[in-house]
Order: C-alpha cells, then structure tokens, then sequence
C-alpha cells in the first residue's frame, strides 16, 4: 500500500497546494468543497453528498452489505497572514493553512484513489466513508462546529468505526505517534463580569472597587488545580482576557474576564465550572457581585484502544516499528472527539517537521509542512480501512 500511495505522491502534492493556495475559513469552505466533491467524482465508484454539517462533504463507496469505516479529513483553514514565502502560500490575504488541513484533505483524497483500486482487485466487501469535514478551528453562530453538525446530518449513521490522521510539524516525517485512552481535551469557555459600583478615583471610599476585587478572584482562579482538583487528574484553568476602565481617574463599576477550562475527565470537567463559580463569589463578602457564562465545547477525546491498535500496527508494518511512538499527551482539544462520541475511533499524529531543523508550530505564520509525509499518511489510513473490510482487524481485538 505504501508503494502505490508513493506512486500517488505527485497528485496528493497537487492537491494539498491547490487546497493551502485558497484557505477558506470554518463554514467557508465553499470552494474546497467543491474540489473535494469534483475530485470524488472523477476518482469514482462512490456516492457523493455535498452540504453535509453546511459545507462538508461525504463519499460513501462500497458494497452496500457488511461493515463500515469511516475516514475524517477537516478542510478549515485560520484568521492568519502566511508569512512563509511559500510559492504555494496562500492567494487569500489574511487566511492561511496554518494546522495542516490542506494536508489532511489531500490525503484523504489519496485515500479514496487507493481504496477505489483495492476494491477493484482485492474484491473487498463492506463500506468506506469520506467524510470532508468544515470547520473544527471554529463554530457557527449557535456555538457548534463542524463535527457535530455532520453528525446532526447523519454522516456518522451506520458507521462501525472511523479513523483519521493530523500533522505533527514538530517532529520527523515519517514517526507515527499513537495514544490509546485520552488523546484530547474537553474545551469549555467562560466569560465573568465582576460588578461594583465604581465611582470617583479620587474618593475611593465611597464606592465599591471591582479592580481591587480581582486580586482575590485571580489568587482564587489560579489556585483551582492546584488546591481543588485531584492531583492525580488533569486540569488547566487559564485566564485570556481581563478587561476594564476608561480614564485614569474613573474606578470603572464592571471588570471583565475570560478564560479557557481543559479535563479529561467528565466529572473533573463538571468540577471546574463549580469552582470558578466559586472563585468569582469572594467579591461579595468586598460588596461586589459577578455573572458567569459557561460555553460547553469540545468534548474530551478517547482513542479506543483497540482502534489506536490497528493503526499502529498498520503504521509498524509499513514503516517498521521503531518508527512508531507514544504520543505526548497534551490539553489541547479536537472536535473529532464528537464523533468518536458515535463509533470507536482513533487519531494519530503524522510526523511532518521539514528537514531544516526550523520549527513551524502550528497556528502560526509560517507554519509548513515536508510534504513528504503525505503519502505516508494515505498509505496508513487506507490499509487499515483494507483489513477492517477483509475482517484482519475487528472490533474483538484487544
């Protein structure tokens, strides 16, 4: 598999810089849906949705009968200039491939070229489901992003199992990096307000000071997990905003704060919400008040250990087994989470660093990657689909 996804390589490379040269932003990935669904079309031998999740997409192919996987690619790209002078950078000013997207779309595509062969030759029974995703860097208007929107289209229906890959730009192509258990963060966001009365900053006295509130309310925050939460669980609690005032001489009456709360684990993830709620109240014994709004986000991510078991045994094969390592476990969130809420499922991460030994973290603006690592990529993904058709991997397995 990985010699004939090596054979694909210029056309994966096409498409990835067709794809990084015109980013489309969460819920705006009109164009790249287009290519995407074109691209499935002249590949073949499968059903095409489009305006699945709004403006994902699905190709389904198969036999009809038997068990289905499912394959995740996300296609949005961020609100970032490129900086990488990159003779594919980005035609569209102020939006950029900064997480690799263009990556995991061009992939996939490569995917269903090889999957189109294995059916044909090796006579494969069961079902295989593309599923082009839009926007897991942000959400629509209701607070919700991709992922669960193509499962509130049905994308996810009748599905057994489903796997998908992301890059990793900081370490080498060709290490594959695979975690069983808890492999994202649960994401929620708060907005507080702590209220006063404000007044005069010459006569202090005669008002009540939300500013001089904030110093307990962030001794309070920043002490959550460190004296709150179980030591033996995880937690972040992160302030990223903290906005008030208008003049020198005015004590405002609002204080305004915002922040970030990451768990894995579901009653840890109901443990932070209650204790920021409690942090904010030390302002009423100071004669001050607060509002809290929660926005739920992501869920915290589980690779099914039997899933993550296929690929890195897909991933040994191919590529040997000193090439496949643990991956660090991290706070950052995915909304593959969400439909790994629906069937068992696994991510891995892509080794992907260029060879010039520049770090080009993610999210930033001169975020690249070896392209190198694209086949690599295709190849894992489609074997492991194979032997789940061909029944050399099950559910069963441990």
């Amino acid at each position: 598999m990985l010699d004939k996804a090596k054979a694909l390589s210029q056309e994966i490379v096409r498409l990835r810089r067709d794809i990084h040269r015109h980013p489309e932003l969460s819920f705006q990935e009109v164009r790249t849906a287009r290519v995407v669904a074109e691209t499935l079309q002249e590949i073949g031998g499968m059903t095409v949705r489009t305006g699945i999740g709004k403006t994902g997409v699905v190709g389904e192919m198969g036999t009809g009968q038997g068990p289905t996987i499912a394959i995740r690619a996300d296609m949005d790209a961020l609100p970032i200039l490129e900086k990488t002078g990159a003779e594919y950078a980005s035609a569209n000013p102020g939006v950029m491939h900064a997480c690799g997207h263009d990556a995991h779309t061009a992939i996939l595509l490569g995917v269903a070229h090889l999957l189109k062969d294995s059916f044909a030759q090796d006579g494969l029974q069961g079902n295989v489901r593309f599923l082009f995703q839009p926007a897991e860097e942000d959400c629509d208007a209701e607070g919700i992003s991709g992922a669960p929107r193509m499962i509130e289209n049905g994308a996810l229906d009748g599905v057994d199992a489903i796997i998908a890959l992301h890059m990793d730009s900081t370490s080498p192509s060709g290490v594959v990096l695979v975690q069983s258990g808890w492999s994202s963060a649960a994401a929620d966001t708060f907005d507080a307000w702590l209220t006063a009365s404000g007044g005069h900053g010459a006569f202090p006295h005669l008002n009540t000071d939300p500013l001089w509130m904030l110093g307990p309310v962030l001794m309070s925050l920043h002490g959550i997990v460190a004296r709150r939460v179980d030591p033996f669980k995880s937690a972040v609690v992160s302030l990223g905003q903290v906005h008030a005032g208008t003049a020198s001489n005015i004590i405002p009456g609002e204080v305004y704060l915002q922040g970030t709360l990451r768990s894995f684990d579901p009653e840890v993830r109901e443990q932070l919400i209650a204790e920021v709620e409690r942090a904010l109240a030390v302002v009423r014994p100071l004669g001050g008040d607060f509002r809290l709004e929660i926005q739920r986000g992501y869920p915290a991510g589980w690779n099914d250990p039997t899933v993550a078991g296929w690929l890195a045994s897909v991933s040994a094969d191919l590529l040997g087994g000193e090439a496949v390592k643990p991956e660090s476990l991290s706070m950052g969130a995915e909304d593959f989470a969400f439909m790994c809420q629906q069937a068992p499922g696994a991510m891995i991460m892509i080794g992907a660093a260029k060879p010039d030994g520049l770090t080009r973290n993610h999210h930033t603006d001169i975020f690249d990657i070896d392209e190198a690592t694209l086949p690599i990529g295709a190849a894992i993904l489609a074997e492991t689909a194979r032997r789940f058709l061909t029944g050399e991997v099950t559910l069963n397995n441990a």
